[in-house]
């Protein structure tokens, strides 16, 4: 099921349409479905479009001061924040631009916000090494948490997943959680979370929008641009799939 999650929502990204679109006027002749997919393909590829959809995916998240933030039976980092690199034979584990969830998590562990510190054990097939869970765990030690605050759920391939895990692990019917994850990404978690029974209190971070002036460069297709309209695309349908289930 995991390969169909990541499977389908990219038939329907702006690169596959275009791909489909260009093989339909090679087969029947006709050139307009090569100028649709050439208008799709650079549509999507313009920084102004990501802009416009990271800043959508983002609208009703707000930045919330550690110091601010409620206190909560446990906080829950979700995995997403690492890539790895096989160099020798041997697997680097390194954060990538998500890491804010894991700082995040830190911090307000450290200013008791909770007793327990928990991350999930994301790995999906394809990916080798431990669990994105465990990497996070030896690495709170090391910045200070105690072993014995820190938990990790069973090991998990989606959010949906991890949503169930943690309920799981809850001794409480009534336990409040802090929900730590990217801002894009809250709505979607938080709903799946409350499908599964967790009460939730959003902590969202990584904003990946920003209010910079808009250039010319905006309106200049780039590859980075396409990468961020097609992931923005894919975290809409993911919402609606999950909207139509719970």
């Amino acid at each position: 099921m995991i390969y169909l999650h990541k499977i389908l929502p990219l038939l329907i990204s702006p690169l596959a349409i275009s791909l489909f679109l260009i093989l339909i006027g090679i087969y029947s002749r006709r050139h307009r479905y090569s100028l649709m997919a050439v208008f799709i393909l650079v549509i999507s590829a313009l920084p102004i479009t990501d802009k416009i959809l990271t800043a959508y995916l983002e609208k009703d998240q707000n930045f919330i001061a550690i110091k601010d933030a409620p206190t909560a039976d446990a906080i829950i980092v979700l995995s997403g924040m690492s890539s790895r690199t096989t160099i020798k034979g041997d697997i680097l584990i390194e954060f990538n631009s998500a890491v804010d969830r894991y700082f995040a998590g830190v911090a307000l562990m450290k200013a008791d916000k909770a007793p327990l510190l928990i991350f999930t054990r994301g790995l999906v097939p394809w990916e080798k090494g431990v669990p994105e869970g465990e990497f996070l765990a030896a690495q709170a030690m090391v910045d200070g948490i105690a072993e014995n605050r820190i938990q990790l759920t069973e090991t998990v391939e989606n959010t949906a997943a991890e949503a169930k895990a943690v309920k799981q692990m809850m001794t409480s019917e009534d336990a409040r959680i802090i929900l730590v994850t990217s801002a894009f990404h809250m709505p979607r978690a938080k709903r799946l979370f409350s499908a599964a029974g967790v009460e939730v209190i959003p902590y969202p971070v990584d904003f990946r929008a920003n209010d910079r002036r808009t250039t010319i460069l905006d309106f200049l297709p780039s590859a980075n641009a396409l990468g961020g309209t097609s992931h923005a695309i894919r975290e809409m349908i993911g919402r609606g799939w999950y909207a139509l289930r719970y």
